[in-house]
């Protein structure tokens, strides 16, 4: 009998990327990083592919998408391992990226507010005319400069309500996910900006709510309070970069979902990395960025990546038909 596996690496399609992130977000994370001390953590949802290296190797083997595959996060949403995420350009190229992004296959997609192109990006999935159920759409929040419960909550109730305003122009009125972009500088605050996204997931207005650059304690400040608990925590990892422990996260109920997989504003990749990669992908007939997403996936974790270029997109997405032994992943753990 042929095995869903063997099913699974026939129907991948598509190829991977290697360009990263914008210098003002760059800049802006960088600042979140220092002060946040950010750690890592791995999935405990069941990976599509599952790996001899993974920290949370899967049970079973979930393949919905023929060249994204899917994970099942905490709350048993479906969430696809490889996501574009919009970087900082105008609407116009919002829209031209993402329709060449769709096109090539990808489903999941993170709108960040910080990009300043969610209007952009609606109106390419509206013009589409591809199901909304075949996609998932995360928005993002940036509320961390306020400060005490109530002045956390409502700056972070006006942020999602600007998200929605502006997927509304492609007529999203539901979001699978929704983020909080930086934790508040207190646990107080965090709870503020918490609460406040509770209460978009009971209007039914999200379907799940996640967190982006947050460390143990910022995540524990939540969790010993949430009634819904967050599902992905996005955070800078990748083979140059990965302080801290990879399974944290994954014991609280967390994805990790890479937001500089290729370096980014951790540093770009050198020399001796890439020199590594690419000796590594040779005789899997891979790219050096492919190698290191591949790495991402393997260690139970997620990308969010990008590109302008419409073969670095589908290169991105064919990382998923091969798979890195022991030995390969301990040489790229060394790496950094």
């Amino acid at each position: 009998m042929i095995s869903v596996r063997f099913i699974a690496l026939v129907l991948i399609l598509a190829y991977s990327s290697h360009l990263t992130f914008s210098l003002s977000q760059i800049q802006d994370r960088r600042k979140a990083i220092q002060q946040a001390g950010v750690v890592f953590g791995a999935s405990t949802g069941l990976i599509a592919i599952p790996t001899r290296s993974s920290v949370a190797l899967a049970e079973s083997v979930i393949v919905t998408n023929k060249i994204n595959p899917i994970a099942t996060l905490s709350d048993g949403s479906k969430f696809p391992l490889a996501s574009f995420g919009l970087q900082v350009y105008d609407d116009n190229t919002a829209y031209k990226l993402t329709l060449t992004a769709l096109e090539v296959g990808y489903r999941n997609f993170f709108a960040s507010v910080l990009a300043g192109n969610q209007r952009g990006f609606a109106k390419a999935i509206k013009e589409s005319n591809i199901p909304r159920e075949d996609l998932y759409i995360c928005g993002s929040v940036v509320s961390n400069r306020a400060s005490g419960f109530d002045d956390s909550k409502s700056a972070t109730t006006k942020g999602w309500m600007r998200n929605m305003e502006a997927f509304g122009v492609g007529g999203i009125d539901y979001l699978d996910q929704i983020m909080l972009d930086y934790p508040g500088p207190s646990c107080d605050s965090i709870r503020g900006q918490w609460s406040s996204f509770e209460e978009m997931h009971a209007q039914k207005l999200t379907k799940s709510i996640s967190v982006s650059n947050f460390n143990l304690d910022q995540l524990d400040c939540v969790l010993k309070t949430a009634t819904v608990k967050p599902v992905v925590n996005q955070l800078p990892y990748n083979v140059a970069y990965h302080p801290g422990s990879v399974t944290e996260n994954s014991k609280r109920g967390l994805l990790v979902q890479a937001w500089a997989p290729l370096g980014g504003s951790t540093g770009r990749f050198d020399s001796r990395i890439k020199d590594a990669c690419s000796l590594i992908g040779k005789q899997y007939n891979k790219s050096y960025a492919q190698v290191a997403l591949r790495w991402i996936i393997q260690n139970g974790g997620s990308f969010t990546t990008q590109s302008k270029n419409k073969d670095h997109f589908s290169e991105d997405l064919n990382v998923f038909d091969f798979e890195l032994t022991q030995n390969e992943m301990q040489t790229l753990n060394s790496l950094a």
